[in-house]
């Protein structure tokens, strides 16, 4: 995958329900709120190492689902293909419009990109 903070953030969105309530604030606090561990340990009266230590586990905790899963390694398999289908469906719709005019191939090239934004989300 791309960078650290990207993983991270994909597992998160992932598989973020899986982690206890504290995991998942440090967590959002520190990848997504962009705090440093003091600020965090500031707010929650703990150490610093003692946030680090749950956001640790938490990484490790969606990292071990996702080795055994694979989600976000076929998720991000097909992107490339969903975006190749969803840019076949803009020319259909182009040529469509230019040459024939067929509301029949309007609707199945509005499907057809709903439809594969539907699977992006």
């Amino acid at each position: 995958m791309k960078n650290q903070t990207y993983r991270m953030t994909m597992l998160f969105d992932f598989y973020g329900e899986l982690l206890t309530d504290r995991q998942k604030e440090f967590f959002d606090l520190y990848y997504n709120e962009d705090l440093s561990l003091a600020e965090i340990a500031e707010n929650a009266g703990i150490s610093r190492q003692g946030v680090r230590d749950v956001i640790v586990r938490a990484e490790a905790a969606m990292q071990e689902v996702e080795d055994k899963t694979g989600i976000i390694k076929r998720f991000e398999a097909q992107r490339p293909h969903l975006d190749a289908i969803a840019e076949a469906a803009e020319q259909i719709r182009t040529i469509n419009y230019r040459q024939f005019e067929d509301s029949r191939l309007t609707e199945l090239a509005d499907r057809i990109t709903a439809e594969t934004s539907a699977l992006k989300d």
